[in-house]
């Protein structure tokens, strides 16, 4: 099924389950997205026809009737009838619908059910005030990249971005062709061919510097048949190094919980205060950046550079963005 039938299809079960009358054809024809692009009366027809076909296939309780014997023939489906009992999953089942259900708190995929509900107000339809909570949102998708890598997954176009590897002090450029978004282990991936590399390769959302760019056509770019994209982000990350040392000054009697995970080398004063140099194990040094620099003027990176820039330009943004 396409992306564009896909989101037609929503957009149609957000409008019948959103009311409690009979929308008729041409109602929802001139308010739910999707139909408007129809050429012609007939065109619309026969795309409605395939949609209702397609959701009582799917076990969409579709609902056929009249608000009076001179009224046309509407649509709506019944909320008694659509939503589910109370259901028991196994840890396995219900961790899979979790992840399932975590990209309804994007900032794009929420609007697009609040701007339905809005549109359909607007056209005096009566809308159920308990209705937003069919698309109540449940995990964050915090990555200001989200968005914008996931709509150039969905139209098919190749992205451009600032991309800051674990081990270089400086982002760079990639370009790439976008197979899709993944999560893995609490953390959201980009999977795609780099044109760059000439190769597939998996990008943490977290490390996306700036907002990624789609160029080109649309429909330029088409995931390749049997492409596991969380395995690929998996093996991805078996392969990747277990461990890197850093070396951090630590102002004397502060950040205890950076000293839980260190080991102390040497005293050492630094601008005049007293403190010790103490040593790290990281699996990715610049991933931490945020979380050393949440300590302030209390731990200093001594080495290696690309942490120490890092978490630099961390600091100079919070302090600018305080100004």
């Amino acid at each position: 099924m396409s992306v564009a039938r896909a989101e037609r299809l929503v957009n149609l079960v957000l409008c019948l389950l959103s009311t409690r009358q009979y929308l008729t054809a041409d109602r929802i024809r001139s308010i739910v997205p999707g139909y408007t692009d129809a050429a012609n009366q007939e065109a619309f027809f026969r795309m409605f026809e395939r949609d209702k076909a397609e959701l009582r296939d799917l076990g969409v309780p579709l609902e056929t009737g009249r608000h009076s014997a001179f009224d046309p023939e509407g649509y709506r489906i019944a909320r008694r009838d659509y939503e589910l009992g109370e259901i028991d999953l196994e840890p396995d089942e219900a961790a899979a619908v979790a992840l399932a259900v975590r990209l309804w708190e994007s900032p794009e995929l929420t609007g697009a059910a609040h701007g339905a509900l809005v549109k359909l107000r607007a056209a005096g339809v009566d809308v159920d005030q308990a209705a937003p909570s069919i698309v109540e949102p449940k995990v964050r998708a915090n990555e200001p990249a989200f968005g914008p890598l996931l709509a150039a997954v969905h139209a098919g176009k190749v992205v451009g971005f600032d991309y800051r590897k674990q081990s270089a002090p400086e982002p760079e450029r990639r370009t790439v062709e976008p197979w899709g978004v993944v999560s893995w282990r609490g953390r959201w991936y980009l999977v795609g061919q780099d044109r760059d590399r000439g190769a597939p390769r998996c990008f943490r959302l977290s490390r996306v510097v700036g907002i990624p760019k789609a160029t080109g056509r649309d429909g330029a770019v088409r995931r390749p048949e049997g492409v596991d994209l969380l395995h690929f982000v998996a093996g991805d990350q078996d392969n990747a190094p277990q461990s890197a040392p850093a070396r951090v000054w630590v102002a004397l009697e502060r950040a205890h919980g950076l000293r839980r995970r260190a080991k102390a080398v040497e005293a050492m004063e630094l601008d005049g205060e007293a403190g010790e140099v103490m040593e790290i194990d990281l699996v990715y040094p610049n991933s931490a950046a945020s979380w050393i620099a949440g300590y302030g003027p209390d731990v200093v990176v001594l080495e290696p550079e690309s942490l120490r820039t890092h978490v630099h330009q961390l600091l100079a943004g919070a302090a600018g963005a305080a100004r």
